[in-house]
């Protein structure tokens, strides 16, 4: 039996505990600034201009399965790109495009009427961005910033990213800087929302 926390990471916090810019740098927003717990470490990560969901634990076998690009975990992300993609740029990333480090996998690709998603803080600043369009995309990779790269590729750079989903794990309830601890369960190898909610709040 393991447990597993599910973080609902804000926008500009770094996916780690400790910030290790030099000293006389401006201090950055770290994990331990929403959770308190000892021991746990995160299974991947996202950028430090990325939202949403991060998943930390103890076990380091379980650290492997989910963070290993050769598990295929799919990762779900709400995206808001510049401008409105038409349907030959979103058939260019569901069949998979060509990038510097080779093609991309195919994704699973959907436009959204809205984010259902809190606002960031701050947000994307319409006078600069009058236009732009909310994506939902599915892919199980894991290379450096690639779904920026991917919008961008189409002619669509990502103005805000937030993953909302790997694997079973969804960012549901959660608002920016809340977390909640699960449990697996090993005959069954599915999580389980541990009877107490827990919370950790910026």
């Amino acid at each position: 039996m393991s447990s597993i926390y599910l973080l609902h990471k804000p926008y500009r916090m770094l996916s780690q505990f400790t910030d290790r810019r030099d000293a006389g740098g401006k201090p950055r927003a770290t994990l331990a600034d929403v959770l308190d717990v000892p021991g746990i470490y995160a299974a991947g990560r996202l950028d430090y201009d990325s939202e949403g969901l991060l998943l930390l634990t103890d076990d380091g076998a379980l650290i492997q399965r989910i963070s290993d690009p050769r598990h295929k975990q799919p990762k779900t992300y709400r995206v808001q790109v510049e401008g409105t993609p038409d349907e030959a740029a979103l058939a260019a990333l569901r069949q998979g495009i060509e990038l510097k480090d080779g093609p991309t996998r195919p994704a699973k690709i959907r436009r959204l009427a809205a984010s259902g998603l809190p606002e960031r803080t701050p947000p994307v600043d319409p006078k600069r961005h009058p236009a732009t369009t909310w994506l939902e995309l599915t892919i199980s990779e894991g290379r450096n910033r690639q779904v920026r790269r991917m919008t961008a590729h189409v002619g669509h750079p990502t103005l805000r990213l937030v993953r909302v989903a790997i694997g079973p794990w969804r960012l549901d309830g959660l608002a920016p800087g809340e977390w909640r601890k699960e449990t697996l369960h090993a005959p069954r190898n599915t999580p389980r929302r541990s009877p107490r909610r827990q919370g950790g709040h910026r």
